[in-house]
């Protein structure tokens, strides 16, 4: 094993709209895996190839809650011991969290909400016309339409948005943000300790939401305690929101970027469920990788042997550009066949909302260039300024006229 003195420093740069760092695929094409030595914790190898980034999320010889065994955990922002989450655990701890949660978010479940999704996405869109051009998709679009979708799921009181969306920026943002660690702790025990009051409220008065679906669990087989009900609360709840805030915003600059695609598109508007894939394995959303995973045996991957006890942090983004696993993986394909990309994860961690951000994509892509059939950049799409020091990329702003 190479030693951790030895180890490349991670990131290997900083972000670039939806550029990847070149090392990527000098990796991808040599090594395929390599030692860095993120900002945080211990150094671990990088997983960067489609078949080893997919092992490491789906064998079971590579553990998830071990990762944070220790308190050093690698990782792009500083995280210490904390609770058993369902990001943090393995089965068969996690498969009761996920049994728990994923009963809000069954196909039927879903499709029952596109009308209201719908509804929502048909309301900022009549408020952006009515207010007329140029509009800010940033704060008129993509930050209100799954909040409020999110916060009517949760059952959670959408007046609190703001405060729990500033609280989540600073909890989830990296060293180069400008908060200290203290800052950032503070803001997800606010978090934390809001959760609580608002389970509490739900236990008095139960609705179709998935509070009550979280409330009523401790009470039957999956029963829950009350941190774990705060937990599985704040991890909806943050990931529901801001994760399908950041992507709605990057496939629309991706998207408005690419005149042809744009094109396409308006043409084939049957087109959209498919290109919204592809756009989601073509852009890396995060700013590096994330989510180690620890080798609980020696595990070969490529030319490489992980040693038992040694961590990997798996690259989906870099996945998603391997030309072995994606013909042309550098280019937008909106007729890619068999496209299965790891943008949302894979094996037993793969995200649970899944199904409903995809729909929220569609709802919203459809709706945008139905309603907006000249919608486009106001300023030129290497102009439009970067959210900076965030675990996400993400246009900062993003004004359109039409």
């Amino acid at each position: 094993m190479a030693g951790e003195e030895e180890a490349k420093r991670y990131p290997f740069s900083a972000p670039h709209r939806l550029d990847m760092d070149p090392a990527y695929a000098e990796i991808r094409a040599n090594e395929g895996l390599i030692r860095v030595q993120p900002p945080f914790g211990r150094a671990a190898w990088l997983a960067t190839r489609y078949e080893d980034v997919k092992t490491v999320l789906g064998d079971p010889r590579f553990s998830r809650a071990r990762a944070l065994e220790n308190g050093d955990e690698p990782s792009l922002i500083p995280m210490g011991p904390g609770p058993n989450t369902i990001v943090t655990t393995d089965p068969p701890h996690h498969s009761r969290l996920r049994r728990v949660v994923a009963k809000a978010f069954t196909q039927r479940r879903i499709e029952q909400l596109r009308p209201r999704v719908q509804e929502i996405v048909d309301g900022l869109i009549d408020d952006m016309e009515e207010k007329g051009p140029p509009s800010d998709l940033v704060h008129d679009f993509a930050r209100p339409q799954p909040g409020k979708v999110v916060f009517e799921l949760m059952g959670v009181p959408y007046s609190d948005r703001e405060q729990v969306q500033e609280w989540t920026e600073i909890a989830l943002s990296t060293p180069f943000s400008g908060y200290t660690p203290e800052e950032k702790k503070a803001a997800f025990g606010k978090m934390r300790a809001y959760m609580p009051g608002v389970i509490a409220a739900k236990a008095e008065n139960p609705g179709e939401d998935l509070l009550t679906v979280l409330v009523t669990a401790r009470d039957d087989e999956d029963r829950l305690t009350e941190e774990e009900t705060v937990d599985l609360a704040v991890a909806v709840l943050v990931t529901g929101n801001e994760t399908t805030a950041d992507q709605i915003l990057n496939l629309a600059w991706l998207l408005l970027s690419h005149p042809e695609h744009l094109a396409m598109l308006r043409a084939a508007p049957e087109k959209i469920p498919q290109a919204i894939d592809e756009m989601l394995r073509y852009v890396p959303l995060a700013t590096g990788a994330m989510f180690p995973r620890v080798a609980t045996e020696d595990v070969r991957l490529g030319d490489v042997l992980v040693r038992e006890g040694e961590a990997v942090l798996p690259s989906m983004a870099s996945a998603n550009r391997d030309e072995a696993a994606f013909p042309n993986a550098g280019e937008l394909d909106f007729d890619r066949e068999s496209n299965q990309h790891l943008a949302l994860g894979h094996g037993v961690h793969r995200c649970l909302g899944a199904q409903l951000a995809r729909m929220e994509l569609q709802v919203a892509f459809e709706s945008l260039l139905d309603r907006f059939p000249d919608l486009r950049l106001v300023k030129p799409a290497e102009e439009v300024p970067w959210r900076k020091g965030t675990l996400h990329r993400a246009p900062q702003e993003l004004l359109v006229t039409w």
